[in-house]
C-alpha cells in the first residue's frame, strides 16, 4: 500500500511538471507571437517615408502592458560595399583597412587577392590570390563562386578571412552589400572616413562632428550634412581633383535603409530586420531577416 502510494504521488508530481512545461511552453509562444507582432509594427512605422530618424514615434511602450516596439533607422552607405570596392579593383583601400586592423601588409594584400579572385570571373589567381586549385586542395569544390557576394556570410569562404576575423571580430560591422555607391561621409563614422581618405583619425573626426552641427547630436534640426563628398575631402585637406581614387571612394544621400525593429512583450523579444532602397520614393525590399533576442 505504501508503494502503491509513492507510485501514485510520484506519477501526480511528474503529470503536474509537464502540465506546468507545456503551460510555460505555452505562454512562451503566445508572448513571442505577440512580439513578433510588435515587431512588424515597428516595421511598418519605420517603412513609412515621412517619419524620419530620431522620430519618437519609433520608440512606443506601453507601462499598462509591458510591451512595446523599438525602431532604429540607418543608412546601408555608412558602410563599405565589399562588391563596389572589388569590381572597382580598389584593393588598396582593404590593403589598409586590413593593416590598420593589425594583419601586416603582406597578410593584407593576400586576403585582398583573395577576395578579388573570389568574385572575379576566370580562375587567373591574382599575385597573392587563391583560385579554384587552392580551395580543392582544402577539401572545397565549386570554390571561389566568380561572382559578387550575396551575403557578408560568404566573405568568411575566403582564404585568410579567419585571420581578420580573429583580428577584428567585428569586421561586418564595416561592410554591406546593398549600398548603391561608395561610402556616405555624412553617415560613416570617423574610423572608416579615415581609412577611405587616408588620414588620421583625428582629421577625419572633423567631418561627423561638422555633419551633427552645434549641439552634437545627429538627426537634430542643426545638423549640416554636406551636399558632395568634394566639399567634406577639402576641410580634411584632401584635393579629390588631385586624388581621384580617394574622391571616388566616397559619395553623399545614400538611399538605401536598414530599419531594426525589436518587439517586445512580457519574456520574449523579436527582432526583424528590413534593407529597403529607396524608402522615401518607390521602395523595394532588398532583404528581410527575423530572429529571436534572449
Amino acid at each position: 500500500m505504501i508503494w502503491l502510494i509513492a507510485l501514485l504521488s510520484f506519477i501526480t508530481v511528474a503529470t503536474i511538471r509537464v502540465v506546468g512545461f507545456d503551460l510555460d511552453v505555452a505562454a512562451a509562444n503566445i508572448h513571442g507571437f505577440r512580439a513578433k507582432q510588435l515587431a512588424e509594427m515597428g516595421v511598418a512605422v519605420g517603412a513609412n517615408p515621412v517619419v524620419e530618424r530620431g522620430d519618437p514615434i519609433l520608440n512606443q511602450w506601453s507601462e499598462e502592458n509591458g510591451e512595446g516596439f523599438e525602431v532604429r533607422l540607418t543608412s546601408e552607405g555608412g558602410k563599405f560595399n565589399i562588391n563596389q570596392i572589388l569590381l572597382k579593383e580598389d584593393k588598396n583601400l582593404l590593403k589598409m583597412m586590413f593593416a590598420d586592423w593589425g594583419l601586416d601588409i603582406d597578410q593584407a594584400a593576400e586576403v585582398a587577392d583573395a577576395l578579388g579572385d573570389w568574385i572575379d570571373g576566370d580562375d587567373e589567381v591574382a599575385l597573392n590570390g587563391a583560385e579554384i586549385t587552392y580551395y580543392e586542395d582544402i577539401g572545397r569544390v565549386n570554390q571561389p563562386f566568380n561572382r559578387p557576394f550575396y551575403s557578408l556570410d560568404e566573405m568568411r569562404l575566403v582564404k585568410g578571412m579567419d585571420l581578420v576575423e580573429a583580428y577584428q571580430p567585428d569586421w561586418r560591422s564595416w561592410f554591406t552589400i546593398w549600398s548603391s555607391g561608395g561610402l556616405d561621409i555624412n553617415e560613416a563614422p570617423a574610423e572608416m572616413i579615415a581609412v577611405a581618405a587616408e588620414v588620421s583619425y583625428e582629421e577625419a573626426l572633423i567631418i561627423p562632428e561638422t555633419v551633427r552641427g552645434p549641439d552634437g547630436e545627429r538627426d537634430t534640426d542643426d545638423d549640416t550634412p554636406f551636399q558632395n563628398a568634394q566639399e567634406a575631402l577639402a576641410l580634411i585637406g584632401v584635393d579629390g581633383s588631385l586624388r581621384g581614387d580617394i574622391s571616388a571612394r566616397f559619395s553623399v544621400n545614400e538611399t538605401t535603409t536598414r530599419i531594426e525593429s525589436i518587439g517586445s512583450a512580457p519574456g520574449a523579444k523579436r527582432k526583424i530586420t528590413l534593407v529597403v532602397r529607396n524608402r522615401t520614393g518607390q521602395p523595394a525590399i532588398l532583404e528581410r531577416t527575423e530572429e529571436v533576442i534572449p
